[in-house]
């Protein structure tokens, strides 16, 4: 358990208070912005993933990013975090751009992410992986390492932060076994745990509660609320309409690289494009011949494209 008492539903509500003059609508303008982002495009060949037009997140909400299977959730992720670079567009957090900023500058301005897959150091030990997390330690200088004195201090002091932080996320009794030993949901503790050594000023978060153990769920659900009590942003890609639910003040809908949708939770299931996006414009009715033949033109139109790009690239 945590030192720290935590009132997450108060925090709700405050969020809730917020959002409450929000128009619910692609794009919409937040009271207070933490992350930017305008004209964003991602292009593989001749598909488009990602084409955002304009994209605000509330500075201390946990916002919901959400849709089906190919969407664009991810690689609009990783543009955001550095991790892929954008053909078009730019973004700002906190007030400064990060179009052209390496993807190791992002944790040093507060930004920091996990993956669908975790990224554990298998054959470190949980208090190493943490440890290893620590912004501007003294010691990573060659020279500095060589005098103990200067580093020292620092050291225990990281540590001491580490094990308060495996204490809160219950990982304590696992403190000195290798990473490479935890069950899947266990690893993904570690990831959030880690993500909090650099006092983050947004946590964003791919998928938290994929191939958990349903024992896990509730546990990473509080974890993550409590990480906005602390007064961090969460932004996290989730398909459990459940989880989005619980936790989220907002909730931005993906489809085909676009953004369709922002509302708050409750609203997001009675917005007509959300459930076309889900279930298809047509799920509740037959297609006519003549629908039918259109949409199998546009396939066939956009696989066309795909091998024009493909041959173009092999110089065919």
């Amino acid at each position: 358990m945590s030192d720290t008492a935590y009132d997450t539903a108060a925090d709700a509500a405050r969020l809730r208070e917020q959002l409450a003059g929000v128009a619910s609508e692609p794009g919409v303008a937040k009271p207070d912005p933490i992350v930017v982002a305008d004209n964003m495009v991602r292009r593989f060949g001749g598909l488009t993933a990602v084409e955002v037009e304009h994209l605000e997140v509330q500075r201390g909400s946990i916002t919901a990013l959400i849709g089906p299977n190919g969407a664009g959730k991810t690689t609009f992720f990783n543009c955001l975090t550095g991790f892929g670079d954008p053909d078009e567009g730019e973004w700002s957090f906190d007030g400064t751009s990060l179009s052209k900023a390496p993807a190791h500058k992002f944790p040093q301005a507060g930004m920091v992410r996990t993956f669908q897959l975790t990224k554990a150091l298998s054959k470190l030990t949980v208090i190493e992986n943490m440890k290893l997390a620590a912004p501007d330690q003294r010691g990573e200088n060659f020279f500095r390492a060589l005098v103990p004195g200067v580093w020292r201090r620092q050291e225990r002091e990281v540590e001491e932060r580490a094990d308060a932080l495996l204490k809160r996320f219950k990982m304590d009794h696992m403190r000195n076994e290798f990473a490479g030993t935890l069950s899947g949901g266990q690893r993904k503790l570690l990831e959030m745990a880690r993500a909090l050594m650099c006092n983050p000023k947004i946590i964003m978060l791919d998928e938290p509660m994929a191939g958990v153990n349903p024992a896990l769920t509730q546990s990473l659900l509080e974890h993550i609320k409590e990480m906005r009590a602390d007064g961090a942003t969460v932004l996290f890609i989730e398909h459990d309409m459940d989880v989005v639910s619980s936790i989220s003040d907002w909730v931005v809908v993906m489809a085909e690289g676009s953004i369709i949708s922002e509302s708050r939770p409750e609203e997001v299931g009675q917005n007509q494009a959300v459930v076309d996006a889900y279930l298809g414009a047509h799920h509740d009715a037959p297609l006519t011949l003549e629908e039918e033949e259109a949409e199998l033109e546009e396939v066939e139109a956009k696989l066309e494209a795909i091998e024009e790009a493909r041959e173009e690239e092999l110089g065919l």
